[in-house]
């Protein structure tokens, strides 16, 4: 397969369902990303983020309707060869061997968990991935071993993993999984410096906590159930109404002056409102409640 081009849609989703023992997984999805595009997957557990994943890198075949991944259309081209054109960030992966971490970065050139023997890389592609390593803020900790890393250092080298073959593409499946506050925070403003020193690069990012969005973020697309509830631009998705929707409860999304977004639970109103009162507690006074 030749390299696929560099203009059109970077994704192109019509129609797709996907079938597995007779349960949709994923019903009537449509979606188009285009280069500078920044989309998020949202959804509670099992609403089909993943799943849907899986379909735009690459990874699995619909069972109806169109995938068209940097212009190739799944079914008609090796998953294989078109997964070499994508930068895929999965925190669960774990290196074959004992690596270091620039040797982690490394090996998204071959797309393999382990360095190929008798393959070095050039001069180029090593000062690549100096350069990934320091944008994403963990050049010192370059020649440390794999194990030795914390999940948030681990987190940002598998970014600059990802990205070591120049991917029109990055796929960030819940990429501040396991990590702590200050971890995530170094996370997000990495991700933010990233799409914004590199402007043609389009992203999806998965995960189920508005917390953890980027501040760049420019589309989302909210899953129930497997069906699309909402798609567009931030600002007519991550709406309260249609968040409270997608998770079947209700919250209230606020977006902050620096970018974010939080969710907070929306005031219940009726009988369980009221306060907690056990039975026996004493009022104020010491008396028994009433």
């Amino acid at each position: 397969m030749s390299r696929p081009a560099d203009d059109g849609p970077v994704l192109r989703v019509e129609g797709v369902d996907l079938v597995r023992d007779g349960r949709h997984l994923l019903r009537s999805i449509s979606l188009t990303v285009r280069a500078g595009e920044h989309w998020a997957l949202l959804g509670a557990n099992g609403a089909g983020k993943s799943t849907l994943l899986g379909l735009l890198g690459a990874v699995n075949h619909p069972t109806r309707g169109v995938v068209q991944v940097l212009g190739r259309t799944l079914g008609r081209v090796d998953l294989r060869e078109l997964r070499t054109y994508l930068g895929h960030v999965n925190p669960r992966h774990a290196p074959d061997g004992p690596l270091r971490a620039r040797e982690v970065v490394l090996t998204g050139l071959t797309n393999t968990a382990a360095l190929v023997p008798r393959w070095a890389p050039s001069p180029e592609e090593a000062g690549r991935a100096d350069r990934l390593l320091a944008l994403l803020g963990v050049s010192g900790r370059a020649e440390a071993s794999w194990d030795t890393l914390s999940q948030g250092e681990r987190g940002r080298a598998l970014i600059a993993r990802a990205l070591m073959p120049r991917p029109r593409l990055l796929l960030l499946d819940e990429p501040a999984t396991g990590l702590d506050l200050a971890a995530r925070e170094q996370l997000l403003a990495s991700i933010d410096a990233l799409r914004a020193g590199n402007p043609s690069l389009a992203t999806v990012l998965v995960t189920h906590h508005l917390e953890e969005l980027p501040a760049t973020t420019t589309h989302a697309m909210l899953l129930r159930g497997g069906e699309c509830l909402a798609a567009g631009a931030v600002a007519g998705v991550l709406t309260t109404e249609l968040v409270s929707a997608c998770f079947g409860h209700p919250v209230r999304i606020a977006r902050s002056e620096d970018g974010r977004w939080s969710a907070r639970a929306a005031l219940v109103v009726g009988p369980l409102a009221g306060p907690l009162v056990g039975a026996g507690t004493g009022g104020p006074s010491g008396e028994e409640s009433p």
